[in-house]
């Protein structure tokens, strides 16, 4: 039997365009793509025709099959003796859970590359006239997960540090949790006035783009609807969107 080998590949921010060369090679060659609810359904198209595809997409309180039998699914193909594509979207090592799945296959010796994606924290942002920094307002930012993992026993957010800290912050996967999420900026520090803005289905052509407030945000993206896929940006950068946009 042929040795496997894991291809774990960040899809992008969600224009597939985005996709890397290499990564749209990987996908044609492929026994078997695992992939995520954020990858576009044309990136699978490039694949052969009798290549096997296994949806494990995941939403808020939705998941089709556990983080674990994922991890557990990628060695048990592999050891099949196939190639296999873990296509995410973004980058599969920011919020993409691809640490975890490469340690299993470490323990497992399984072979596999990392394919780095275009991350949504950055690329959203500029796809809606935002930079995450821009030379005289904003010198550094952040990449905070808006979701914590929910058996933890407390946050490991250190939000006394991180309010004020950074420049430009930049939450991701936290639309739900805007409440707190704001609640905790503005209880350390960081001005209930300062520049926000939420983007829904970044990059792709039913963006969304809702130019708000820290103290202001979890009011309007109720009142507008807002769902996920959506991030959410803190800084004064996001006034830059009326010249940039």
């Amino acid at each position: 039997m042929k040795q496997g080998m894991v291809y774990l590949v960040g899809a992008g921010p969600g224009d597939y365009k985005l996709i890397s060369v290499r990564a749209l090679e990987y996908i044609q060659i492929a026994d078997t793509i695992v992939y995520d609810r954020l990858a576009d359904d044309r990136l699978l198209m490039t694949a052969r025709p009798d290549v096997e595809l296994i949806y494990v997409g995941k939403a808020s309180s939705d998941h089709t099959m556990r983080q674990e039998d994922i991890n557990q699914l990628l060695v048990d193909k592999a050891k099949e003796g196939k190639i296999v594509v873990r296509l995410k979207g973004g980058d599969p090592f920011v919020f993409g859970r691809g640490g975890e799945e490469a340690l299993l296959l470490v323990e497992n010796s399984i072979p596999f590359e990392i394919v780095p994606g275009i991350t949504s924290a950055i690329s959203v942002p500029a796809y809606a006239g935002i930079p995450v920094t821009h030379r005289g307002i904003a010198t550094s930012f952040a990449v905070v997960t808006g979701h914590e993992d929910p058996t933890k026993p407390e946050s490991t957010i250190k939000w006394s540090h991180l309010a004020t800290a950074v420049d430009t912050l930049v939450f991701l996967m936290g639309v739900e949790n805007l409440p707190h999420i704001t609640a905790k900026l503005i209880e350390n520090g960081r001005p209930a006035d300062t520049p926000a803005a939420v983007i829904r289905w970044g990059t792709k052509p039913e963006q969304r783009v809702l130019v708000t407030t820290v103290g202001q945000a979890a009011a309007a993206v109720a009142e507008q609807g807002f769902k996920p896929p959506a991030i959410f940006i803190v800084g004064e950068v996001v006034t830059l969107r009326e010249k940039l946009a």
